[in-house]
């Protein structure tokens, strides 16, 4: 039975580490711009002037 609790607890835990590193990722602005970065690899500004 202590082990169910030990274990009961150590993921209750865990969770809530997760839980507030989820909820910081969101505050920081993350998940703000979610297709900018997927239009990004398509098009290379950089290499518009290929050098020879």
């Amino acid at each position: 039975m202590t082990i169910a609790l030990g274990l009961l607890g150590g993921g209750l835990i865990l969770g809530g580490c997760f839980l507030m590193i989820f909820l910081w990722a969101l505050r920081s602005g993350q998940y703000e711009d979610l297709e900018g970065s997927a239009s990004r690899i398509l098009f290379d500004d950089d290499q518009t002037d290929p050098k020879p």
